[in-house]
């Protein structure tokens, strides 16, 4: 039987060293690669073509929900399990919106990152046991109803809003994004139009309620 190929996606280096320990100990895993921030990640996913990743959720230029919303578009096959060490219900709710199939807290077991690895690639959907039963019950019956997201910004504008909460001045957000200036300042026009805020510290503050920044970065 062909291993389980994984790649981690964590912008701590000791985190992906500690998880690659970790992993390579359990049968039939092997560690194709390591990225740290979500850029990266996708480009390793092209070149290594991984069964699963393993994908933090704080990373700046492109944080790992935004990265797995581009890795299920791109690459269907593969599998994400988010890491966070977060538990709140939006944070839970925004991963399997953006198309992970399972979702680790950082403070689980050592046996629960295996019990991940196992259920996603069955065809399952994992969950770290603190998270609440009703959130994800909502959460699929809505979908199963056909409800529509109500996020406001699509996929770019959502980039841009993040590298903008980071501190990122136009031409930099143009440059990393290979965008024009103009076009960057459209967007950014239309996320202030679509938000109704119009102040850099607004925006900021919607972005760290989005998930897209956390208060420390």
């Amino acid at each position: 039987m062909n291993p389980i190929r994984v790649l981690l996606v964590d912008d701590h280096k000791l985190v992906c060293a500690g998880m690659r320990l970790l992993l390579e100990g359990m049968e039939g895993v092997q560690v194709v690669g390591e990225a740290h921030d979500g850029r990266e990640a996708l480009a390793l996913i092209k070149t290594h073509h991984p069964d699963l990743v393993l994908m933090d959720i704080a990373m700046k230029g492109l944080n790992g929900l935004e990265a797995t919303v581009h890795v299920k578009r791109e690459f269907p096959e593969t599998q994400v399990v988010i890491l966070s060490m977060y538990s709140s219900e939006e944070h839970v709710l925004q991963g399997l919106r953006a198309g992970a199939a399972g979702y680790l807290l950082k403070d689980s077991a050592t046996q629960e990152l295996e019990d991940a690895v196992r259920t996603v690639m069955r065809g399952e959907t994992y969950l770290s046991p603190p998270v609440s039963k009703q959130v994800i019950g909502d959460y699929v019956h809505r979908v199963s109803l056909g409800q529509k997201s109500t996020d406001p910004l699509t996929l770019r504008q959502r980039e841009i809003l993040q590298l903008i909460a980071e501190g990122y001045s136009t031409k930099e957000i143009a440059h990393r994004l290979d965008l024009s200036v103009k076009t960057v300042e459209t967007h950014r026009a239309q996320i202030m139009k679509r938000l109704g805020i119009y102040d850099i510290a607004g925006l900021v503050r919607c972005a760290i309620r989005m998930g897209l920044v956390t208060p420390e970065d």
